[in-house]
């Protein structure tokens, strides 16, 4: 047994249960459904409310997963997949996990921006918490009615304006907080009674749920931003806010009021592109000791305009202006298209967050293979750079061999972060923290130990490799006193140990009768 098994979110060991009958049943944290032991089935009289033959987790997911199978498409199973999981959240994780590679584009991206689009439509029983701007009174009362103060380690905010590629989804943005939510859990172990995904509510279907009015902007929209904020930590004080698929409007603001040698190319300079825009900027200023106003000068954003220079200060966003190119470095009259841009900067590094299929042709991609000496999958490169793509992508062959595409998806970051935050209670999530898990997950690249595997670790690895990120978030929290938890080891090995036993598994744990 750990030496560390008394730790409050050591998930193991007998659960305090004070439902009964039915409402033990319709409660998904609880309820085992057909895996119920004879001795629960009499202690919370369950008699003749289940099938008699007691099946065995492992068995539920069998015939679960052939249920999956079954549904037609992969919105259907979504849609199924999120039914299960105000079910039998136990269940729900286990197939999710068993099934990981397979499932893992239906319930996140890009399925998950169909369920998004069709939320008032497919609407079945509502999950987290719903903040009204025209209501803002309420705003304690509305989290406080959904947890106790100790309660919430980890919260998922979204306004809902820019959805995964697809725009402004309003209230449906929801369902964009309850998927990155379940990701922490697949991937990282977070526990999923102890999360609270909100949306922020800010239009002519007449089955929509959400307010019928137009997005308010401006100082009402920073007030009702600022007092979620403040209601938050003072309901729940220990939770970390995860901001999620804010408008570009406003993303770069609210991140720059609540937190702290390559050349770079990033195609689509909308809030997904700017952000990791923003992001390497700051891992550049931190390795090569540099101010970050010279660390942007090595990075240089493209979007529907071409080359974001100064010159077109008025028709950009507040975070594009930052990456703005002097006019004197960029006259106006030279071409600022993307194949211009890369045969004059001769980028190292090719990012592309723009939704217009086809962007990266031929042509360009072998313009950037002259200046590149990566691995890569790509027919044009002759084998010469490496390959990740948003989404899952098959394999492709090259001069016989066959290599896996990487998936750069956050869900490889993000859960790991949120789980080392949590676990430190770091104050704030900084840059340096935010670097130092890119550095952890850098270093599990298959390509370091074979030029023919992909770039990134693959999805079925996630939880060993979250284990790594938080480890690296939590020692760089304590060396910058943000940590705030006690007890933290020194040792790396008992620092693993310690954020291993604090992960939640998805595994039916005895249910111990209490009353209400």
């Amino acid at each position: 047994m750990s030496k560390f098994k008394h730790l409050p979110r050591a998930a193991h060991g007998p659960i305090k249960c004070p439902y009964t009958g039915t409402s033990l049943l319709r409660n998904s944290y609880y309820n085992k459904g057909s895996a119920f032991p004879a001795s629960e089935r009499q202690k919370f009289g369950l008699h003749g409310l289940l099938p008699p033959n007691i099946q065995t987790l492992d068995e539920q997911v069998s015939r679960a997963y052939q249920q999956y199978a079954r549904r037609p498409d992969d919105l259907a199973k979504n849609t199924f997949m999120a039914s299960m999981k105000v079910q039998n959240q136990v269940l729900y994780y286990k197939l999710l996990q068993t099934h990981l590679k397979e499932m893992f584009s239906v319930i996140y991206t890009p399925t998950e921006a169909d369920a998004i689009q069709n939320y008032s439509r497919l609407f079945r029983k509502p999950e987290g918490c719903f903040l009204n701007i025209n209501d803002q009174e309420s705003m304690e009362e509305s989290l406080g009615n959904f947890a106790s103060r100790d309660e919430v380690d980890y919260i998922v905010v979204s306004d809902g304006e820019q959805i995964l590629g697809i725009g402004d989804q309003g209230v449906g943005a929801i369902l964009i907080s309850v998927a990155k939510l379940v990701i922490t859990t697949a991937c990282a172990g977070i526990h999923p009674s102890r999360q609270l995904p909100v949306n922020q509510d800010l239009l002519n279907d007449k089955l929509y749920l959400g307010l019928r009015q137009l997005r308010v902007r401006g100082k009402e929209y920073d007030e009702f931003i600022d007092k979620f904020v403040q209601v938050a930590q003072k309901k729940f004080p220990n939770a970390y806010i995860h901001f999620e698929d804010f408008g570009l409007q406003t993303a770069k603001r609210i991140l720059d009021t609540y937190r702290a040698d390559i050349r770079v190319v990033c195609f689509g300079a909308g809030s997904a592109g700017t952000g990791i825009a923003d992001q390497i900027s700051y891992a550049i200023a931190t390795e090569s000791k540099i101010s970050k106003s010279n660390a942007v000068k090595q990075i240089w954003c493209i979007d529907k305009q071409g080359l974001l220079r100064k010159l077109q200060d008025d028709n950009l966003a507040l975070s594009q202006k930052f990456f703005a190119k002097d006019d004197n470095e960029w006259p106006d009259g030279e071409d600022t298209d993307l194949l211009s841009v890369i045969k004059r900067v001769k980028p190292h590094v090719l990012i592309g967050t723009g939704t217009k299929p086809g962007s990266f042709t031929e042509e360009i991609i072998r313009e950037m293979a002259r200046y590149a000496h990566l691995q890569d999958i790509a027919e044009w490169t002759k084998g010469k750079a490496l390959a990740a793509m948003g989404s899952p992508f098959p394999a492709v062959e090259y001069d016989g061999v066959k290599r896996d595409i990487a998936e750069c998806n956050n869900s490889i970051a993000f859960p790991g972060i949120g789980l080392g935050a949590v676990l430190s209670r770091s104050k704030r999530v900084s840059e340096k923290i935010i670097v130092a898990a890119s550095k952890a997950l850098a270093a599990k690249a298959p390509a370091l130990e074979d030029p023919n595997k992909p770039l990134l670790p693959d999805v079925e690895d996630v939880q060993e490799l979250s284990l790594n990120v938080a480890k690296a978030v939590i020692q760089t929290a304590v060396e910058e006193g943000s940590a705030q938890e006690e007890g933290i080891p020194d040792d790396d090995e008992e620092l693993l140990e310690w954020v291993r036993v604090q992960m939640w598994e998805a595994d039916y744990q005895p249910l111990e009768r209490v009353d209400e």
